[in-house]
């Protein structure tokens, strides 16, 4: 499931969201389908992890990895792969 980063023109938020391919991705916020997918910044070099960490923790805190059992969830969490 890939992040993407996402502006919401009903109500101007912006966020990110994991996106399965067969789902249509609507704002947190509103609950508006009218996205623009952004382009994502770039990571300084050595950032990479921590950032990945730290969107795959709010990603768990949204509940996106509900579908994950609780061994691979702290696999996830702790930085390993599943």
């Amino acid at each position: 499931m890939p992040l993407f980063d996402y502006h919401c023109k009903a109500c101007q938020a912006e966020f990110e969201l994991l996106v399965r391919s067969s789902t249509v991705p609507t704002c947190p916020h509103c609950g508006s389908t009218d996205l623009e997918k952004c382009v994502s910044r770039i990571a300084p070099a050595g950032k990479i992890e921590a950032i990945r960490m730290a969107h795959r923790r709010a990603a768990h805190a949204q509940g996106h990895f509900n579908h994950y059992s609780p061994s691979d969830q702290a696999k996830l969490l702790k930085g390993k792969r599943v």
